[in-house]
């Protein structure tokens, strides 16, 4: 279990206070709106209404304490550099930082945040990819080569194993992971057999991946 500070409680915010709920680490949320504070109640272990650009308010919050310190303010990105800053400059160990536009990103990873994330971008991307074939059924970009994908698995390998399939070496892609009857099943070895009632989780280059399983 960690502790995070999450300030900004928009659309944006108020999803990820409920996966963090879900995941069961310890949630501060923060808004200067009273209306987005009581909405996510029932998913953080406390939430204050403040201003996140003020140092005395965030000093009083004990920020070296959390693990990690979220800034999802989405409708003002002047405040979100400030807080992203201050957060940094009152010794936070990781800030992660919301951006809806590239140079955004730029900013905040040069004014204390760690990472960035960029909703918009991320969406765009799995959009894109998933109108490509009706047999994707996931997409995770990890770089700009590199993606996890879930796939339907083909007709034409059912009853075959990983052996007879030979992917890595034809492909050079990883099955990761098969998923039936929506549990997912990690332990892969060469002798396991695949088939059509079953999705597949497989790791590599996006390219060799649209190769091989002719999206």
């Amino acid at each position: 279990m960690k502790s995070i500070l999450l300030i900004g409680l928009g659309r944006f915010g108020r999803h990820i206070a409920m996966k963090l709920n879900d995941l069961n680490h310890q949630i501060m949320a923060v808004d200067s709106d009273e209306e987005r504070i009581n909405a996510v109640l029932p998913f953080v272990t406390n939430a204050l209404i403040g201003d996140s650009t003020n140092p005395e308010f965030l000093t009083s919050l004990g920020i070296p304490d959390y693990d990690a310190c979220i800034v999802a303010i989405g409708d003002n990105f002047q405040n979100s550099l400030e807080t992203a800053y201050r957060l940094k400059e009152l010794g936070a160990q990781k800030v992660i930082a919301r951006a809806s536009r590239g140079v955004q990103e730029k900013f905040l990873l040069n004014n204390g945040a760690d990472e960035v994330v960029y909703p918009e971008k991320q969406m765009a991307a799995w959009t894109a990819i998933r109108c490509t074939s009706d047999h994707i059924l996931s997409y995770n970009e990890l770089d700009e080569e590199y993606s996890i994908f879930e796939l339907e698995i083909p007709e034409e390998w059912n009853g075959k194993t990983i052996l007879q399939l030979d992917i890595r070496k034809k492909y050079g892609i990883n099955i990761l992971g098969i998923r039936k009857n929506g549990k997912l099943g990690m332990n892969i070895t060469p002798d396991t057999v695949l088939d059509t009632g079953r999705s597949v989780l497989v790791l590599g280059e996006q390219e060799k991946v649209q190769k091989c399983f002719g999206i």
